[in-house]
């Protein structure tokens, strides 16, 4: 019988999928099947299973990090956020439509046997599932009705952590109060408190690990030491969106304009990574550096409203003096759609029907549709001939002239489209810059010619297992996990 412990945090971005991640990894290293669970996210990074749906970026790094196929059940539900007040809704990794943030918690409730059904389904292949919890735990205000946090551990009888971070200040009063704040039988679940991403001496915190045991009847783990390589592995959280914004770190200066829904930033990765690159997420307002080589049109969850947006930051008029003046631009997916002539949504996919005039940059048109395109492709760059390994997820058909000259060919079938001058390229693939020959290719001189990115993502997960391996004591965490 499969074991389970859930982790869940006193706020967002403590670290919980982190903490998972590396779990999976120093768990599988020790012999046993681990599986990772989300009942419920909400990210537009998200990644394509190998059942043929998607799921939050986070779990399919816990996938990898346990060894497995990153499947749908994993993560039965995920929101997408198209708006202030409304996310698309997918279900077992199928879009089912979308739905207003109000409906939604309304509704959620009914969502709660598919998201069982997912965490038996998973439980039935593994020695123990490591569960994931969304935000705070301590959201009074969203308990009824809940699927993601202790309404989710109610319904599975499954224990909890309760994760606190300490680089935010207040970790002893927030750990504390979420006992004090959440219903007693809430309270009764959490079987123990761990303070993460900790720096300096940990003897100091000794006083404050005794106050918290006393205070909440259960032992309280860690500190675990801030793990330096963090950012060497694929985020989720659009607040990791800030760590991009560093100081420039080689001469080629790649620019990507932060538009409001960016979606599948993870794809920019791989080139964060190149010593030789300087990556420069360009933030609302600013202009696109005029040093740029490569200008990259991102991923979109809602590509008519991030074009609006684009053009009223003055990013158009920018985007097309860099290629006057002989510069390179890469569309990906929904920044593909936006370089054409055109985008149509007749259906209203994401929001009103209508159409919006695209950048013209490439002699292409786009038509949403509500069908979304959800697999994983091997294909062969067009100019280089390179491999690329990655995966198509967006709703939409693009055809047009420059379709002739195509980015990629997957098999025998043509993908994407090129410029006739060669320099404005769009395709639906993403994943493509971890290709380390694709990458080396589209660089030139400037990529690392030793820098093998998914072995070292792979790498950073076996060193995130050793660090938790040292600092927590994981043969107890082990005896807080119960059979379900």
């Amino acid at each position: 019988m499969a074991k389970a412990l859930m982790f869940m945090g006193t706020g967002s971005d403590v670290g919980k999928s982190l903490l998972v991640a590396g779990l999976c990894r120093a768990l599988s290293n020790r012999g046993l099947r681990v599986a990772p669970f989300k009942p419920q996210n909400m990210s537009n990074n998200a990644a394509v299973t190998a059942d043929g749906g998607e799921i939050g970026r986070a779990q399919a790094l816990q996938a990898l990090a346990a060894r497995r196929e990153p499947v749908t059940a994993m993560n039965p539900v995920l929101l997408k956020p198209e708006g202030e007040t409304g996310s698309q809704l997918v279900v077992r990794g199928q879009r089912r439509g979308s739905v207003a943030a109000r409906q939604y918690w309304k509704n959620r409730q009914e969502l709660l046997p598919e998201v069982l059904g997912a965490f038996r389904e998973l439980a039935a292949d593994a020695d123990i599932v490591l569960v994931e919890g969304a935000g705070s735990a301590s959201e009074v205000n969203l308990r009824e009705g809940d699927i993601a946090n202790f309404g989710f551990a109610a319904a599975a009888a499954v224990p909890v952590v309760l994760i606190g971070d300490i680089q935010r200040g207040g970790v002893i009063a927030a750990l504390a109060g979420t006992f004090s704040v959440i219903d007693p039988a809430d309270a009764g679940r959490i079987r123990a408190t761990l303070i993460n991403k900790f720096q300096g001496d940990p003897v100091l915190f000794a006083a404050g690990r005794d106050f918290l045991a006393r205070h909440t009847g259960v032992p309280c783990l860690g500190p675990v030491p801030w793990f330096d390589a963090a950012d060497r592995l694929p985020a989720e959280d659009v607040l990791a969106l800030e760590a991009y914004a560093r100081e420039r770190r080689g001469d080629f200066v790649v620019a990507v304009p932060r538009l409001p829904r960016i979606s599948n930033f993870d794809d920019l990765d791989p080139l964060r990574a190149e010593p030789g690159v300087s990556l420069v997420l360009v933030q609302p307002g600013q202009a696109l550096p005029r040093d740029a080589d490569l200008v990259i049109l991102p991923g979109s969850k809602s590509t008519r409203s991030d074009l609006t947006a684009l053009r009223a930051n003055g990013w158009d008029i920018d985007i097309k003096a860099h290629w006057r003046a002989g510069g390179q631009v890469l569309g990906i997916c929904g920044g593909y759609q936006m370089l054409g002539r055109s985008v149509a949504d007749p259906d209203g996919v994401e929001g009103e029907p209508g159409t919006s005039e695209g950048l013209g940059l490439l002699n292409v048109d786009t038509v949403l549709a509500p069908v979304k395109e959800l697999r994983l492709e091997a294909a062969h760059h067009a100019a280089s001939g390179e491999t690329i390994s990655g995966y198509q997820m967006h709703m939409g058909v693009t055809s047009g002239a420059d379709r002739d000259r195509p980015f990629a060919h997957v098999g025998e079938a043509p993908e994407g489209a090129v410029s006739a001058d060669g320099r404005v390229a769009g395709t639906y693939l993403h994943g493509l810059f971890a290709a380390d020959g694709f990458r080396r290719a589209l660089l030139g001189g400037a990529a690392a010619a030793d820098l093998a990115y998914e072995a070292g993502v792979d790498a950073t997960l076996d060193a995130l297992a050793a660090h938790l391996e040292r600092h927590l004591d994981l043969d107890m965490l082990l005896t807080l996990a119960e059979p379900v």
